[in-house]
Order: C-alpha cells, then structure tokens, then sequence
C-alpha cells in the first residue's frame, strides 16, 4: 500500500470527518471543526492516504502561551489501515516540519483506559529515546461533571532526545 502524508486543505474536512466516525470509539467533532482544522491548522494536522481514500488524521495545534509544544487533539486510523504502524508514522511525519521547528515536545490527553492511544505515544516516546510523563489534566468530577472519564495530560519531551540521537 502506497501512503501519501501530507497537510490537509478544507475540501478534506468531510473525509475526515466520515473517517472518525468509522473510528470508534473517538469522539465526532462537528463537520465544521474538522473543516476549520484543516483549513486554520494545516501546519499541525497531517492527512495519510492511498489511492484517494483517507486512512489517518492527526489533528493538532500550537496553543498561543506554549509555542514549544505540539497538542495532538485526535489521531485516528480507519480500521482497514490499522496493524501497520501508521499512527507513528504520522506523528513522526508531522514533528520534521518547518513549520515546527520551534516545538520541542508532544501533549495530549488521553484516559486510563484507552490502551490503543498508551500504545501509540509510549511506543513513539521510545522509537526516539525520549521521556513520557503524564498527570491527571481534565478530571472527571472537576471539569466533566462526572460525565467522562479523567483525562490525563500526556507529555513526551522530544527536541533533546532527537539531538542525543543526531
């Protein structure tokens, strides 16, 4: 299978919006988010396809107080794509950009019982050598309201691992 990684445009926001629903159990965002993030986040998103059809999205963004810092939002993988490392590949993809030369780590939340997505950033974190931590970020009765499970804030510092490996 041939894979195309490149940065999405606003036509995709619909693909990738049918591609997350075939992903269960992620949350759907509205069409519109999806068309938003790949038009006002191009930088920070990245798009996996083969002949035409999307088989992985990252979603993520720079937040204005943390210009050092990568948050992937959602990464999802249809599943005729899974088994193939995919995840990581995007995500090692998408750090070698230009555009996020200044990043120097990853967050994302993700909760306890979310195996697939462990895997995914601690497998990542040692492919490169470097630290993961994380902490409770997003609780389930101080912001969810008991209504979603907590979600930990996941950190892998990764500039400083990539220059040991150099």
């Amino acid at each position: 299978m041939q894979l195309e990684f490149r940065k999405p445009t606003a036509l995709d926001g619909a693909a990738i919006s049918d591609l997350v629903k075939a992903c269960k159990p992620l949350d759907e965002n509205s069409m519109y988010c999806n068309l938003i993030q790949c038009d006002h986040f191009a930088d920070t998103c990245i798009l996996a396809e083969s002949d035409g059809q999307v088989l992985g999205w990252i979603s993520g963004h720079v937040p204005p107080s943390q210009q050092d810092t990568l948050f992937v939002w959602q990464v999802a993988v249809h599943p005729d794509a899974r088994g193939m490392g995919l995840g990581g590949r995007m995500l090692a993809e998408l750090i070698e950009r230009d555009e996020l030369d200044d990043v120097t780590q990853i967050q994302t939340t993700i909760t306890s019982d979310n195996d697939a997505s462990w895997g995914l950033f601690r497998g990542f974190a040692k492919r490169i050598g470097a630290e993961i931590s994380d902490t409770p970020h997003f609780t389930r009765d101080g912001h969810f309201d008991g209504r979603h499970a907590t979600e930990n804030m996941v950190t892998i510092a990764f500039r400083e691992a990539l220059r040991k490996a150099a």
